[in-house]
This record gives structure tokens, sequence and C-alpha cells, in this order.
């Protein structure tokens, strides 16, 4: 079994005074294995935590409840109703054996050979709705049932349904050292290991812990040992006369029951001693995970981490995100602010949290085909994944335009890193894979600004002079045609296209305002190239722009443009340069479509 959809009214953010039956203020779609939930600071995701965690309670025993707080808050008015609904599917016939009272039958797709079918299924709603009187909170309890009021939980039937769950900047240390009530032992009391007992009625650690502690009584108790001369009878001295001659001091290791043997353990590694936090972090999230790994369980097998990356190193995220993919069993609920993990995940695990809703990118929910999800999964990198993150992104295809486009922005006023803008670099024409990602089925509009960056690839010849449309090439009629479509099918979206006016960008700069610092950064990065060379009276040789396009061009015979070496360049000059101003710029022709593509984002 595992959470198919949670519903939220008039919970935190999510809300909207009227109280709607119909109209649940955030509905959530999961996974039945991964869900990762992404989003910026305050986007919700530790609201979703938090509502899941309030109805099914967790392992930690934690004390969770209700507060003022948690009721939807406008204009300093206070919500009346607060409702956090959550639907199970896929329930086996032994989970649904614990929740015969309460359970229903839906028709629910099933894969079977390979093919969903229709298949009459049992089906588990929990309900918890929580009113306001006159500034008090009304207890209420957990309800389940198909009706949309239900029936009371037993606790034993709430005991199949506790969740595991780590809280951001969790404090490993503690929770794994032997103490009183320590996490490790309420993890390990709840194993299957520590509830046997042996034909006398004792589990076999408290048998050889009360040996321990007997023999550690009998040294004590010898009165030639120095135990008993030096330490017993001089306490015995005192406590005789500060209680009365009766009375006897006994050493030993305390109770012997399995509890307190349990608190008496910790967790570590073999060898190791004085372990960082990173380390420790990953024992506790081992021994967290014991819960879903418990023979003949028939309850939930979920699990809740706030945070992954806590006090973990990138190659360590990876590492973990890796492994609990292959935890076919459990339903995992993460949220995260590192492109590490994302970059791991598979596309369609991820739910992206902004402003008041929620933003599946499964198969169905976005305008991405089955042949983009196979392409992303494969080049979904680092440093792509930051787009998940960014208040806007500009995808473009190379590094000449990742390296100028900042530079050109601070010259417009503009601090894409303030304005917490990226630049998703994708090195290739295979934009739209990445831009689709923001194109909902549903039409909704995710509120994050796109520009999508791209050259015109029509060539001139070697004078400079490009040939009309209906002269060019079939492959750059079809490009024409395949932008022109392009572009009508992002109308009314937030992901625009921004297309060179003439070729490529290294051609728009070179006849843009910013000419006579892109000959210099030509002519320094190709040195020995002589028709770059300045001539003597500090001009440019007739045949500089003839040379540009054949190397521009690759033509035969020619070494190519070095690039991003040219871009390094022209973007330290442009640095520096005092002379081209934010409305030269602004008013430039050839720059016009860059200019465009960093408004639309900032």
């Amino acid at each position: 079994m595992y959470i198919s959809t949670l519903k939220l009214w008039n919970f935190r953010k999510y809300g909207s005074l009227d109280f709607d039956l119909q109209k649940p203020n955030l509905t959530v779609p999961f996974n039945k294995g991964m869900n990762i939930l992404i989003g910026e600071n305050d986007s919700g995701k530790t609201a979703i935590i938090d509502a899941i965690k309030l109805v099914l309670k967790t392992h930690a025993y934690e004390w969770i409840k209700i507060e003022e707080s948690d009721f939807f808050t406008r204009d300093k008015v206070i919500a009346e109703t607060l409702r956090i609904e959550i639907e199970f599917s896929g329930i086996t016939n032994n989970e649904a054996a614990n929740f015969t009272e309460w359970c229903g039958i839906e028709e629910e797709g099933v894969k079977v050979d390979g093919k969903i079918e229709k298949q009459k299924r049992p089906k588990l709603h929990l309900i918890y709705q929580v009113e306001r009187r006159d500034d008090r909170i009304i207890p209420t309890d957990v309800r389940a049932g198909m009706d949309g009021y239900g029936n009371m939980l037993t606790a034993e039937a709430k005991d199949y349904l506790k969740c595991t769950y780590l809280k951001a900047l969790r404090d490993a240390d503690s929770e794994l050292a032997a103490k009183k009530n320590s996490r490790l032992s309420q993890i390990l009391k709840e194993h299957q290991e520590f509830r046997k007992k042996q034909d006398n009625g004792l589990h076999e650690f408290e048998e050889l812990f009360e040996k321990t502690s007997s023999d550690i009584r009998l040294k004590f108790s010898d009165e030639e040992s120095g135990y008993s001369k030096n330490i017993k009878n001089v306490v015995d001295g005192f406590v005789s006369s500060f209680i009365n001659d009766s009375v006897e001091s006994a050493f030993d290791l305390g109770s012997t029951g399995i509890n307190n043997i349990l608190e008496k353990m910790s967790l570590g590694i073999v060898d190791e001693r004085n372990l960082g936090l990173g380390t420790m972090n990953r024992l506790f999230m081992a021994a967290e995970l014991l819960h879903l790994r418990k023979p003949d369980w028939t309850g939930l097998k979920m699990c809740m981490i706030e945070e992954l990356e806590a006090h973990l190193h990138p190659q360590a995220q990876l590492k973990i995100i890796n492994r609990l993919k292959l935890e076919s069993e459990v339903q995992f609920i993460l949220t995260t602010h590192s492109p590490n993990i994302t970059s791991q995940a598979d596309l369609k695990d991820i739910i992206i949290c902004k402003d008041s809703g929620v933003f599946p990118l499964s198969e169905g929910k976005t305008k991405l085909k089955k042949d983009s999800y196979k392409y992303l999964e494969r080049f979904l990198d680092v440093t792509k994944s930051n787009l998940f993150f960014s208040n806007g992104n500009i995808i473009v295809e190379g590094w000449s335009e990742e390296i100028l486009l900042p530079v050109i922005a601070k010259k417009l006023g503009l601090d894409l890193t303030k304005s917490e803008v990226s630049i998703i670099n994708v090195a290739s024409t295979a934009y739209l894979h990445f831009a689709k990602i923001f194109l909902r089925a549903d039409g909704l509009r995710m509120n994050v600004p796109i520009s999508i960056v791209t050259d015109l690839d029509n060539r001139p010849d070697e004078n400079g002079i490009f040939q009309k449309l209906i002269r060019g090439g079939k492959s750059f009629r079809t490009r024409i045609c395949n932008l022109s479509r392009l572009r009508r099918d992002l109308k009314d979206t937030d992901v625009k296209l921004f297309l060179a006016p003439e070729w490529t960008l290294e051609w728009c700069l070179y006849k843009s305002c910013l000419s006579e610092l892109f000959k210099q950064a030509l002519a320094r990065v190709h040195s020995g190239t002589d028709e770059f060379k300045i001539e003597a009276e500090g001009n440019y040789k007739d045949e500089f722009q003839q040379k540009f396009i054949k190397k521009l061009r690759k033509q035969a015979g020619e070494s190519p443009i070095k690039k991003v070496e040219l871009a390094s360049e022209l973007a330290e000059l442009l640095e520096q340069d005092k002379v081209i101003s934010k409305d030269m710029i602004e008013g430039d022709p050839y720059l016009a479509y860059l200019v465009k593509a960093i408004k639309h984002v900032c």
C-alpha cells in the first residue's frame, strides 16, 4: 500500500477561508515508489510532510498535534475548519485485513503482463477534520471511510499506518547514543528480534545481561576484593550513617529488562571513533530504515526524509539516493534543495512546489513526450538540474552564450544571480526537451519564465550576403518552419523563443555595437591569423570579415573559430569597457534577441 493522494483544506498556506468539500485547496498525487519535493523556501514542502505526519503519526513517538498556526490565515482572519485527507492505493489483501471495517472498493489500474488493467481493489481513505470554535481547537480523531465522514480508527489500525520520518537538521549523534529513551532503543524495541522469548520467558540478551550483572555484584560482595574493601565498604559506612545500619549498597548494571538493555546500546562503525556528522547521519538513516524491512509486516512501508542532503557531501548524496531507489517495496517522500539529488532522480518522481500549488513532472502532467523523459533521464546532470531551483531559466545551445549573457545582463543593470536566474547550457539544439518540463498538460502556468536562445543558422556567402529564404537550402527552410511552429506552440506560455536575427551569436556580436570589442577579442584569441592582425595605422585588414566568415563557416582548409576562448576574452573586455552603454545595447537590432531573453526571465 502507498499514499496515492493527499488533499488539504485550509492547512497553513493552502487555503481560501471558504470551506468547500468539493474543492480542496491543494491536491498532491504521489507515486508508489520515490517522490521528491523541491522548491524554494516557504514553497510548502514541509507543510505537505507535516500534514501526513499529523494524520499517520511516526514510529518516533513524537508529540504531534494541531496548533492554531496550522489553520490558514488571511488578513488576520483565521479559518474555522481545517481538513486533511489521505488516500491509499495498491493495498494487498493481507494489508486490507488490518482495515476491514474501513476499506472500500474502487477500480484501480493494475499492471498485468506489462499492460494496465482495471481491477476492483481495496481502497482506504483517511479523514482528519479539525474545527475552531470561540478561539479554541476542538479535539478530534482520525476517521476512515469512503463516505466523506468515515468511522474512527482504532489504536491497532493506526499502528499499521505509522510512517518512518527523519527531520531536517537531525542530530544523529545524539539519537544513536546510549541514553534513556534513545531513538536507537525505540527502533530496536519494535523489531521482532527483540520480542523473542526463550523457554524461561527471557530474551537471550536479558539472560546474558543478568549473568553479567550478577558477576559484577559478586565482585563487590567478595570481602577479599579491592572493590569491596576500597569502594563498597566505604560507601556502606556512609550509607549506614546517612540512612540506618540495616541499609547496604548494591553495585550492579541496573534493571536487566530488554528495554533498559537497549537504552544502553549505541550504534557506530567498527574500529572507528569520533565519527563526523555525515557518517553519523548515514548511520541514523540506515537504522531508521529497519522499520521498512521488518519480516511479515503488513502495515504501511513509507519513509519521509526532510532535506536528505543534511550534513552530506555531494558524492554521498548520490550514493544514498541511488540506493534508496532500489527499495521497490517502500514509498519515499523526500524534500531537497540539492541539484545533486535531483540529477539522479527519475524526472517522473519530481514534484515542484511553487506559490500555492504543486506541479508533478510525471507522465501526462507535462507536455513532455516519452522520448523526452528518456532523453532527460540521461542528460539531466547536476548543472542542468539547477533549472528546478531557479526563478527563471535561460536555455542556451553552448558555452559562448553561458559566458556572455551574465555580462550583457549587468550592462543592462540586471543581475542574473540576484534575480535567481539560471543559464542552462544544453550543448545542443535539444532545448525543447528541457523547456517542456515547465509546460503543463492542463494548461496551468508554473510562473517560471523560460527563455530559449538559439541561432538562425542561415549562412552568408564569403562577402557576408545572405540568401533569401526562398533560395535557401532545404535544411534551412525546414528549420524556419519548425521554429515558426514552435513559436506558435509557445504562445500564451511562460516559455519564449528568442532567435538570432542572422546566422549565429558570433556573427551578431560582430555586426553589433560590440563589434570593436569583438574584433579585439578575436585578434587576441587567433593571434596567429594574419588577416586578424591590426595594421600599423590601427585599422583591421580588408580581408578580416572574409576570413572571419570562412572560419565561422568551418570551410575546408580553415581551422574553426575558438568560440569559448573568444567569448571569455570578449566578456573580460566588456566588463572593463566604459564606453558601451545600456542604451546602446538595448537599441542594437543584432543584440535585441539577447536583451529580450534576459528581460523576460528577470
